[in-house]
Parts: structure tokens; sequence; C-alpha cells
């Protein structure tokens, strides 16, 4: 699905260049699990941002499923962003004027969906992650775990082939993080393709693929049973 060649990543700040990504190649398969660990600064969540076409790389080659997505126009990479890609952040990111049902909506509205199919569509997200019952709830009627698994949802909303997800527990107890990571778990096991960028090692072990990144380098690259 993914395959990257010489990937660079640079800043300027000031008079100091900083190489986010320094020159990382890596292919990931479809319905592959992947855990993407390492320090802050790392370069994992840069990693994610340029697989997410939430940025763009400095040189290299991105091809997604042989698409090359960093020739991609601004119009391109958002209909890239808002087709195959489902995003999950640690601080949920939810419109908190929109019921869960809204939030579920808003990627389908960017995707041209008629209104009654976009509200079929919600319900039944809402309700594979267990909120069928909070349909109409706002953010801050909602418990964390409630909110994370409403941008779970909306991460799914237009059937995305890879599902990024950045921190997904940093801001859940221990509890309520293993039903969303169990949630993950089921997800991929359906066949979806999931990376999550994380520095909790617990959070890693549960991926089948454990990519550590150093200094904008990958330094281990290890598969397991999971």
């Amino acid at each position: 699905m993914i395959e990257i060649e010489r990937l660079t990543k640079t800043y300027v700040m000031g008079d100091e260049v900083i190489s986010a990504l320094a020159g990382v190649s890596l292919r990931i398969d479809r319905g592959e699990h992947v855990a993407i660990i390492g320090p802050s600064g790392s370069g994992k969540s840069t990693l994610m941002n340029v697989l997410g076409g939430l940025d763009r790389p400095t040189s290299g080659l991105y091809r997604f499923e042989s698409e090359p997505v960093e020739d991609f126009d601004d119009d391109q990479l958002a209909g890239f962003r808002n087709r195959r890609i489902g995003f999950v952040f640690q601080s949920f990111q939810l419109l908190p004027r929109l019921t869960a049902a809204q939030n579920v909506e808003l990627p389908m509205i960017y995707a041209g969906v008629e209104p009654a199919v976009r509200r079929e569509r919600a319900v039944e997200l809402l309700t594979r992650v267990g909120l069928e019952h909070r349909l109409n709830n706002k953010p801050t009627q909602m418990s964390g775990g409630q909110q994370q698994r409403v941008a779970i949802a909306r991460a799914l909303a237009n059937a995305p082939d890879l599902l990024l997800a950045d921190e997904p527990t940093g801001a859940l107890d221990t509890a309520t993080g293993q039903e969303v990571l169990a949630l993950f778990d089921e997800l991929n096991g359906q066949g979806l393709t999931l990376c999550i960028v994380t520095h909790d090692q617990e959070v890693a072990a549960r991926a089948r693929r454990r990519i550590a990144f150093r200094d904008g380098h990958i330094v281990q690259d290890d598969r397991h049973a999971g």
C-alpha cells in the first residue's frame, strides 16, 4: 500500500536547519498493524503527517497504491486526505457545538455525500463503536473515551484505506485506553490498515510491527505475532 524512498523533511528555524526525516525508506502492506515509536523529536509524528498528506516531504518519493503523493497539488492532496486517510488524534479534535452524529458526518459533507446517506452512515458507525445511545450528545456531554470513539467513527466515515492514530490513548485513563485499543484491534482484524504513533510501549506491543525512530532515522523494524 505505502512505499516511501529516501524521504526527507527539513525545517529552517532561524539559522538552524532541522532534519526531521533523514532519508527514510519504508514499505507498509495493506492490512498491517504498525506502531511507530520513538522519543519526542525523533521524526515519528513528522512521518505520520507526511503519510496522511498533512505535510509535504522536502525530497524523496511517496507512493500510495502506486499514486505519486509527493507530486499532488493542493486540491489532489485534500482529496487524498478525505478519501483515503482516517485520522485519530490525542485531543479528539471534535467540534464542540456539533452532536456526535454531526461530527461524524463532517468528512462526508466534504466528500459530497447526500444528507440522508450521511446520517445513515453516521448512525451505523456510532453504533459500531458502541455509541448508538449518544447520537445527539455534544462532546461536553461525553467522557474522554466516548469522545475518542466518536473521533474513530468520524475517521471511518469515508471508508479510508489507512487509519493514522497519533497518541490516541494519551488523554485517556488506563482502562478506557485499553477499550480504545481493543477497538483498533477489531478494526485491523476486519482488514483496515492501521498505523499508531506512540511513545507508550504497552500500546506499541499490541501492534504486529514496530518501527522505531531516532533523529529522523529508522533504527529498528520488528515484526511479531501480536
